[in-house]
């Protein structure tokens, strides 16, 4: 199993700098947290030292924790830099299969030969980002949850190439920093989670579609009679819409299952993305960005 001590976590986005948050509280690890863009560098710090404070508020953690986990992540838009002495990359941009493949092969070329390199993609199976690298057998999934700091999963997926060392490391990893890892033995589309969650999402979608139900009492049926913290139509919304209608036309282009339903395409197409554009299936006044 290899030692880690540096970790680079590319894409400053949502995940991408609770990645990085997650993994400086630990105090196991060096942090470095890329992105092409220095104004999503700086929103990623703000959001950062708020979520700090939160933890900080709550009494999870103390304010000197806090300040120290924030001074152990480096910003960077470098990314050759950024990884010329990484342990462990680990891919956090959006799911563009293009964009992924990129950074992947540029990576490839700049980090030390032992370094694993691995995808939060949610949908997007580890051959297709490692095939365009010259070490498949040090390249996974480790597929995080959102929001980072609280949700404690971690889906670690392995790839047809991918060794017992490499699954070994990002299992450990995974738990040093204080989350919780599943294996996943070969590749499925959308993993454990995402596989259920759509299969329950669809379902919903056709009940509501066929005029069964409405998509607020779908959602209440869920909660009280599963027991989910969200209905099928909350946590669409919460996830965003587009997500959703991208993930799906990923998995039918593999022929894992069938196109976006219209209405989902319909409600991406006049902007209706969910929580963060300020309406979805429902409204969020407050939450428009």
């Amino acid at each position: 199993m290899a030692e880690i001590k540096n970790v680079v976590v590319v894409g400053a986005g949502t995940m991408g700098s609770q990645i990085a948050l997650q993994t400086a509280f630990s105090t196991r690890y060096q942090v470095r947290l890329v992105d092409s863009s220095e104004s999503q560098l700086e929103r990623a710090r703000a959001q950062n030292q708020k979520l700090v404070a939160r933890a900080v508020e709550r009494g999870r953690k103390t304010e000197s924790e806090g300040a120290a986990a924030l001074v152990r992540i480096a910003t960077t838009s470098d990314l050759e830099a950024a990884v010329a002495d990484a342990d462990l990359v680990v891919e956090a941009v959006f799911e563009d299969l293009d964009t992924k493949r990129d950074i992947f092969k540029r990576v490839d070329a700049a980090a030390p030969g032992p370094a694993i390199l691995a995808s939060n993609s949610s949908t997007i199976a580890i051959s297709r980002l490692a095939e365009v690298t010259g070490r498949t057998d040090r390249c996974c999934n480790m597929h995080f949850f959102h929001p980072v700091t609280v949700m404690q999963l971690c889906e670690v997926v392995r790839g047809p190439d991918t060794s017992d060392s490499t699954v070994e490391t990002a299992m450990e990893f995974v738990r040093s920093i204080e989350r919780t890892p599943v294996l996943i033995k070969k590749e499925v589309w959308g993993f454990i989670v995402n596989r259920i969650l759509f299969a329950a999402s669809e379902e919903a979608l056709r009940l509501y579609e066929g005029g069964y139900a409405s998509f607020e009492d779908i959602d209440t049926a869920v909660k009280k009679g599963l027991n989910w913290p969200m209905g099928p139509f909350e946590l669409m919304d919460f996830s965003g819409l587009d997500i959703y209608v991208g993930a799906m036309e990923d998995r039918r282009k593999l022929g894992e299952g069938s196109a976006p339903p219209e209405l989902l395409k319909r409600k991406v197409a006049e902007g209706e993305l969910g929580r963060k554009s300020g309406k979805g299936f429902y409204e969020y006044p407050d939450s428009k960005s």
